[in-house]
């Protein structure tokens, strides 16, 4: 005769083996030091530049984010290598940052100057009217 286990006996052992998995299962913790996953991509205008602390602003509708430049940080203009004296007012930054567990915003990558807009180039259509 084969041994019956009910339903309820069933049920406590699947909700115990739920939480002992649960207590091993590892959880990634944001530590101080640690960043999130992804950069945060931003765009704007400088609003001001602080070249001993080696941060720049952008003056934003919503907030105002000052962001810090590290060795770590790669800065481009065009098509070529910047570095951070290059960063002026009022010029067109883009790029991606870290924030902090300070909250401080850490520059990832920075792209000095305008973006480049993808415009579709319309083809010249061939005349429809033909000549004699």
């Amino acid at each position: 005769m084969k041994p019956r286990i009910s339903p309820s006996a069933l049920l406590v052992s699947s909700v115990l083996l739920s939480l002992v998995l649960v207590g091993q299962t590892p959880t990634p913790l944001n530590s101080a030091g640690k960043q999130s996953n992804r950069p945060i991509p931003f765009h704007g205008m400088v609003s001001a530049v602080d070249q001993k602390n080696k941060t720049f602003t952008i003056s934003g509708k919503e907030a105002t984010r000052v962001f810090k430049v590290t060795d770590k940080t790669v800065i481009t203009k065009g098509a070529g290598n910047a570095k951070f004296s290059d960063i002026v007012d009022n010029e067109e930054v883009s790029g991606a940052y870290w924030k902090d567990a300070d909250g401080s915003l850490e520059a990832k990558m920075i792209k000095l100057g305008p973006t480049e807009k993808k415009s579709a180039t319309p083809t010249p259509k061939p005349s429809a009217t033909a000549k004699p």
